[in-house]
């Protein structure tokens, strides 16, 4: 019986590690922009999962787009 096993060399897990780490930090940062959590950015760590939870924000209330305007600020057609 023969045993298929990955062996990772130190620049394969380095360069692995410090992807998923960007990955990781872009992803917060851009929940925290869009009015979440930027904890969310850890569901995507664990496989089926990261599916779920790509398609549950993409679906879900943006506060910062669905909030009301600011009505101290003009508009487009107040500028004229």
């Amino acid at each position: 019986m023969t045993e298929t096993v990955i062996h990772l060399g130190f620049w394969e897990l380095l360069i692995g590690s410090i992807v998923t780490m960007y990955m990781l930090i872009a992803g917060g940062w851009v929940l925290a922009k869009a009015g979440r959590s930027p904890l969310w950015i850890l569901l995507l760590l664990f496989p089926y999962i990261n599916v779920l939870a790509v398609w549950a924000f993409a679906f879900m209330r943006w506060p910062f787009v669905d909030r009301a305007p600011n009505s101290t600020e003009p508009g487009p057609a107040d500028r004229n």
